[in-house]
Parts: C-alpha cells; sequence; structure tokens
C-alpha cells in the first residue's frame, strides 16, 4: 500500500480563494455536542501551532505529518449510514490500536510520538485538530501555500470508532477493490470520499514531499543518491526512494518529474503515471506542471476538502486562525 494521495511559496493567493463545499459525517440528532471553554481553546490553539511549527522546524518531519493527517482523513466513506464517527475521515481514530495497524499506516506511529508532547502540553487541542494543523503547517513550512485551515474538530473515542482495513489507495496491482488500472483504483477511493479528478491530481501533487520506503509499502528503493544522506528525526532515519529531487521542498516538481521520467532514481508508481496517461487526470497534471501558481491554488481547494472529511465540529466553532 502507498501513501495516501497522496522555495518559498511563490503566492499568498490560495489563502484567499473561495472555499469548497466542505463534505462531513452524518451526525444523530440524538448526539449531544461536546462545548470548549472557548478563550482558553483559543490560546491552546494558538500556542499548539507555535510548537507545531517549532517541532517541524527541528525534525524535519513534514512529510510523515502529511502523510498521518491524510491517512486519517482518507479512511473516510460517504456510503457509511451509521452515525458519527463511523464514516471515518478526520476523527483522529487512527491513533489507536487496530487502525495504526493497518498495513498502509505502516511507520506512522513515530508521526503519532512527535505530536503526543503537544497534545500534552495543550490538552484542550482535539488530537484531529492538531493532525490536521501538523500537515497543513508542514506544507507551508517545506514552500507550500498557506492553507487556511478551519478547527474545533472532535475526536473518536475509542478503538471501536476504527474504520476497517482497505479504505486507503494502493501504489499499483493488484488492487484490493478490483480496480483493473490505477485510475479506475484512484476514482474508486477518492470517489468513496467524494473527491473528484481536480480533487486527485492535485492531492497527488504533495507527493513533492517525502519518500516511499519498500519496508513499508513494497515499493520503491532502499536509497537513492537523494536519500542516502539526510534530515532524522524520532522514529526516521535515510534511505527509501523520492518522487522529486528535493524532497523537503513543496512545489510543482512532482508533475515536472512524473511527466519528464527522465531519472531513475526518483520514483514513479503506478498511481503516479496515472496522472498523465488517463485522459480526465491529464489536463489538471499538465496545468500543475507548467503553473506553479494554479497548482497551490487548486491544491489549497483540496486540501480542505480532504481536512474535513468526516468531521463534527464542537458548539461554538469552526474557527480559523486567520
Amino acid at each position: 500500500m502507498r501513501s495516501l494521495r497522496f522555495a518559498q511559496c511563490a503566492s499568498r493567493s490560495a489563502a484567499s480563494a473561495p472555499r469548497p463545499q466542505l463534505r462531513r459525517g452524518i451526525v444523530s440528532v440524538k448526539a449531544v455536542a461536546k462545548t470548549v471553554d472557548k478563550p482558553a481553546w483559543l490560546a491552546q490553539l494558538k500556542g499548539a501551532r507555535a510548537d507545531v511549527e517549532a517541532l517541524i522546524r527541528t525534525t524535519h518531519a513534514n512529510p510523515i505529518l502529511v502523510r498521518l493527517a491524510w491517512h486519517d482523513s482518507g479512511s473516510y466513506d460517504e456510503n457509511v449510514k451509521e452515525a458519527w464517527p463511523k464514516q471515518g475521515g478526520a476523527t483522529a481514530s487512527i491513533r489507536f490500536g487496530p487502525e495504526i495497524g493497518h498495513a498502509a499506516n505502516a511507520g506512522l506511529q513515530a508521526a503519532l510520538d512527535l505530536i503526543e508532547p503537544i497534545k500534552q502540553k495543550h490538552p484542550l487541542v482535539s488530537y484531529s485538530d492538531l493532525y490536521q494543523m501538523a500537515s497543513a503547517v508542514a506544507v507551508e513550512l517545506a514552500g507550500g501555500p498557506h492553507i487556511p485551515l478551519r478547527y474545533g474538530r472532535l475526536d473518536a473515542e475509542s478503538p471501536e470508532d476504527c474504520t476497517p482495513d482497505g479504505r486507503l489507495p494502493a501504489a499499483g496491482h493488484p488492487f484490493g477493490d478490483g480496480s483493473k488500472s490505477p485510475a479506475d483504483h484512484l476514482r474508486k477511493v477518492f470517489n468513496r470520499m467524494g473527491l473528484n479528478d481536480k480533487d486527485i491530481v492535485a492531492l497527488s501533487g504533495a507527493h513533492t514531499l517525502g519518500r516511499v520506503r519498500p519496508e513499508r509499502s513494497g515499493w520503491g528503493k532502499e536509497e537513492t543518491k537523494y536519500t542516502r544522506e539526510g534530515p532524522n528525526f524520532l522514529g526516521g532515519k535515510p534511505g527509501g526512494q523520492s518522487w522529486t529531487v528535493d524532497w523537503l521542498t513543496f512545489n510543482n516538481d512532482y508533475f515536472t518529474e512524473i511527466k519528464a521520467k527522465r531519472d531513475e532514481e526518483l520514483v514513479v508508481l503506478p498511481t503516479d503515471a496515472a496522472v498523465f496517461e488517463d485522459e480526465g487526470f491529464r489536463p489538471y497534471a499538465e496545468k500543475y506542471a507548467a503553473d506553479q501558481d494554479a497548482f497551490f491554488k487548486e491544491y489549497v481547494e483540496s486540501h480542505l476538502k480532504l481536512s474535513e472529511l468526516g468531521v463534527k465540529f464542537a458548539d461554538g466553532t469552526p474557527v480559523t486562525l486567520e
């Protein structure tokens, strides 16, 4: 199984882009919404963001923090009719044993361990807000666009709230859902979340960050000249195979490298190649390869949608930190 498709920012115009329609989980009418001490919570939310920024600047753990949030959100299934949080999504159910042990989540315990001290310092901030915050901050500090997240998510509360294994996308054949092509598989997975072709391609561009590791996914090389030496962090190590040369920089290089296929040291998975091979995906991939500002703008829109899949907000929220 692969990660979810999954220089300074050229423009911050993405922050002012119209907020897309956001999909949330079904909330039982009998459920009693939890409330927060808003002034204290806001103070802790701001403190948590400062601590997340400090963590990322010292650990360079941008890729794994993006992956953590996406694998939490990517469990969402809009076809599930049970009450929240059974649809999955950005509920922090990934922190519980059954889900963190899923094959697609291999290695993500290290990311949970990185975030835990911040949670203990700021207990009013939910795990689900922290995971999504860390992902957005990781993108921004890597040179990507500012992502104006909304906060106030409630957390899943027990292992019984974990989603079943098999909801995250695979890198290539064989596909557990029986898909005959990588493009068909990507659509089955992301359409189940309510996401479209543009979202699939835009979100795929976040693989400009990070590496694929054969011991976790079964894909990629043990190491390359780009990953043999590099920043370390808790639970991490050099090695693996990256999609881009500068795999701690968020830009549009994923698209330019996938299109060119000019460097054998860089990984191109079957689901990566699909963004240029599939007729529905190709126009977006071509646009993003040619225009980084367009990629950043549409990436923000898709990231925001992903960050609120299956979300239930506490009373008096959501809020932004803008």
